[in-house]
């Protein structure tokens, strides 16, 4: 099952340029089985996820992007709408306490600027973020990042042992599907789709190659 993780509509993400039927339409024309709507501290209603995939062949998921005091984090799984920047300690334990899944969302991205070269940062050092004991897993390909960058993350990941997913962090059209997360069953809920995270039953591609 081909799942594009990390996607921003507008008008519930600011930033995004993306009409939610034009999302549908491009996911289906790509192939992809599903994509989970990840706002940025906005979770959809069941009822409108429901809609928007009506008839339409093609699973919504819900998710969420929540501004921590670590960075970004994708929330499956966790119903309660936080706003401005949480500690990320205290969403932890809210989302563990709902049996929820976090993972760190384009972990790397200042590298974009600076370079890893010349930040000087080695796989020993990035270890060491903080972010990473509050999370499940990160993101070892982001639609955003550059290869350096997702390489880093990719390291990170398999050094502490936690579990890396794809996504593409579209916020245009054209940036669906750019990363995808492969499934290897077929997933037709939510807490589904944190038991196949969790249970590592994925690989990691694209639907534009």
């Amino acid at each position: 099952m081909r799942v594009d993780l990390h996607i921003h509509t507008s008008p519930r993400s600011p930033c995004s340029h993306i009409d939610p039927p034009d999302l549908v339409r491009e996911a289906k024309r790509l192939g992809l089985d599903g994509f989970c709507l990840t706002e940025h501290q906005v979770i959809w209603d069941p009822e409108e996820v429901e809609e928007l995939a009506g008839g339409q062949d093609i699973t919504v998921f819900r998710g969420n992007e929540i501004t921590t005091n670590q960075g970004d984090i994708l929330v499956f799984g966790f119903e309660e709408d936080l706003q401005g920047v949480v500690a990320i300690q205290d969403l932890r334990k809210k989302v563990q306490a709902a049996g929820g899944f976090m993972i760190a969302a384009h972990p790397f991205r200042g590298f974009k600027t600076f370079g890893i070269g010349q930040l000087k940062m080695n796989v020993d050092q990035a270890c060491k973020r903080r972010v990473f004991q509050y999370v499940d897993g990160l993101e070892i390909k982001n639609g955003k990042l550059n290869e350096q960058e997702n390489h880093m993350a990719e390291e990170v990941a398999e050094r502490l042992n936690l579990v890396g997913v794809a996504g593409s962090d579209a916020h245009n059209v054209d940036e669906i599907g750019k990363w995808i997360t492969i499934f290897e069953r077929e997933i037709n809920s939510e807490q589904e789709l944190i038991e196949e995270i969790k249970a590592r039953r994925f690989s990691v591609g694209s639907a534009r190659e």
